[in-house]
């Protein structure tokens, strides 16, 4: 019966979802071209805000739990497990004042309104799964850009999302060539719960009351530790730690 009712629903859901990223293209490329970062940002930062909204018309609900004060002006990097696209919304809106850039797939970068267009232009990354090398030196740069402006940059390292919420293993040479490259900065390990839930279904129709969960996890500072692999060990522990 559940799946029944999610068809309706989720043409509803597309019909919000699809006005909000059309709206919002040429809103970025205005606020971009003539105003310039800082506004392009603000309409990033709202159009996550409404896609959010569109996804409470499934009945979706977030949950952002922070306990720690993120010292703001200092590059971060972001390290989450990776459940579903609905997982990126919330973590730009809740943590917008650090400025989140993401590393993505090229294939992203392209077809898609609002959203292609902010990867592209926004400061974040767009890299080839399939050239590990250039992959590197691209993350590389990314990470340097992220340090000199004090941005957050967020990585996925299990490389793609868990169809079911298990966690997969950590790749680490993305992750690593982004430590290597900001040493100042901290390092946020967050825990995400239910998004896969988003998609139990497939594509159509789309679940109903996914419960999705943020909780963030004490700041490392990357200068403090000499291992970088242990770094990353501890890190990962402390991710899948609350994964439910």
């Amino acid at each position: 019966m559940i799946k029944l009712m999610a068809y309706p629903i989720t043409v509803l859901y597309f019909i919000c979802f699809g006005l909000t990223i059309i709206i919002f293209h040429p809103i970025q490329w205005f606020c971009k071209n003539v105003f310039g970062y800082q506004a392009h940002k603000m309409s990033v930062d709202l159009l996550q805000f409404f896609i959010m909204r569109s996804l409470n018309v499934l009945g979706t609900t977030f949950s952002f739990t922070n306990p720690y004060q993120i010292e703001k002006g200092k590059p971060l990097i972001i390290v989450a497990n990776h459940q579903s696209m609905y997982d990126i919304p919330p973590l730009i809106w809740y943590l917008r004042k650090h400025h989140v850039k993401f590393i993505s797939k090229k294939e992203l970068g392209r077809g898609i309104p609002s959203v292609s267009y902010n990867l592209r232009h926004g400061g974040s990354v767009l890299i080839d799964r399939k050239d590990p090398i250039g992959s590197i030196k691209a993350i590389e740069n990314f990470a340097k850009r992220i340090s000199q402006n004090n941005w957050a940059a967020v990585i996925f390292p299990e490389g793609t999302r868990s169809r079911d919420g298990n966690p997969k293993p950590f790749k680490t040479k993305g992750l690593l060539a982004m430590i290597n490259h900001t040493p100042d900065a901290l390092i946020v390990p967050i825990t995400i719960n239910n998004s896969w839930k988003t998609l139990r279904y497939g594509k159509f129709p789309m679940g109903l009351g996914s419960k999705i969960t943020f909780s963030v996890h004490k700041p490392m500072s990357i200068n403090q530790h000499e291992d970088k692999l242990e770094l990353i060990r501890l890190v990962e522990a402390q991710v899948k730690s609350s994964i439910v």
